[in-house]
């Protein structure tokens, strides 16, 4: 899917509070921008065909090897090329991230065997399932693939890297954009045993992650931490909506939710919002298995989050 995902600001002017896309929106980001000012030299020569570099950085701070990480440009890359690796036949824990489908079917040629993908925590509704519940699904699919993009999101435990690159049928997908706001930049990677990665290597794109990228992954796991929400506010918001009206929310352990509205579309509303309070939420009615009322919120300042709720009180009132 091209278009329809969250975070489509750039179709729109002036937009001066995102809800639409479930990242730390406000992280401060000058020092890397000034680290990688000071390094224009890496924009004049080819990156490494691999990243190696930042690999061994991430298998250090994950406690693992090097040979069970690939860094890959977003988790959507890493995404397609699991996909294209491992062409099972695949069933989807939905709804949820449309790119799951878009790629297996790409790809699926081999019906013999199944492999189960799922979103941890789960976007767009951000539920969380347990380990126990991995384990489970591990002793029941040829393949588990993990997209983890929201780790950070959450409370909730967590599968482990580590945990990961002992259980012989799951694959990891993490995400450097999600874990520090970072979405422009393009980084994510695999985590999963080696019979696994070498099998993924195979089909690896030389040269897929840019120098300047690769960069700022090495700055920002030695100088930065992941960028952690606020649930107590996301709570908040959680409870405010939920109190209006025409509009119902799913419980979420994460910053973000899905919601829907008793009447009226999402469009409506997401036009409503951009148009009359320059605010963008993410229409989910796209998401299988949803409606053209659901919408999805990333929690994001005390006052931006309260402005929402107006707002969105406004639009209903109005209908």
């Amino acid at each position: 899917m091209i278009k329809g995902h969250g975070d489509d600001a750039y179709r729109y002017e002036d937009i001066r509070s995102d809800f639409s896309s479930n990242i730390c929106v406000h992280e401060d980001h000058q020092d890397l921008m000034a680290h990688l000012a000071s390094h224009p030299e890496l924009i004049s020569h080819y990156p490494e065909p691999e990243a190696w570099s930042l690999e061994k950085m991430i298998a250090k701070h994950l406690g693992i090897k090097p040979e069970q990480v690939i860094v890959t440009n977003g988790a959507t890359e890493a995404i397609y090329l699991i996909a294209q690796t491992f062409p099972f036949e695949y069933i989807i824990l939905g709804p949820t991230f449309s790119e799951y489908e878009d790629a297996c079917k790409m790809f699926y040629s081999e019906p013999e065997q199944t492999s189960l993908w799922l979103c941890n925590p789960n976007n767009p509704n951000g539920h969380v399932y347990s380990k126990s519940e991995m384990k489970m699904f591990a002793r029941n699919f040829n393949l588990v693939v993990i997209d983890q993009s929201y780790e950070y999101s959450t409370l909730q435990p967590m599968l482990s890297a580590k945990e990961t690159v002992r259980m012989n049928n799951v694959i990891q997908i993490h995400s450097m954009t999600k874990a520090y706001g970072v979405p422009g930049l393009r980084l994510g990677f695999i985590t999963a045993r080696e019979p696994f990665t070498e099998k993924l290597r195979q089909n690896l794109r030389p040269w897929s992650v840019n120098a300047l990228a690769i960069e700022a992954g090495k700055f920002l796991l030695e100088n930065k931490k992941p960028c952690k929400p606020d649930l107590n506010e996301t709570l908040q918001l959680y409870k405010s909506l939920r109190a209006l009206k025409g509009v119902s929310v799913d419980s979420t352990s994460t910053n973000f939710m899905l919601c829907k509205l008793s009447k009226r579309t999402a469009a409506e509303l997401k036009d409503y919002l951009v148009r009359e309070h320059r605010m963008l939420i993410r229409d989910a009615s796209n998401f299988n298995g949803l409606t053209a009322r659901h919408f999805r919120v990333a929690s994001q300042t005390p006052e931006e989050n309260d402005a929402l709720v107006a707002a969105i009180n406004q639009f209903l009132a109005n209908g």
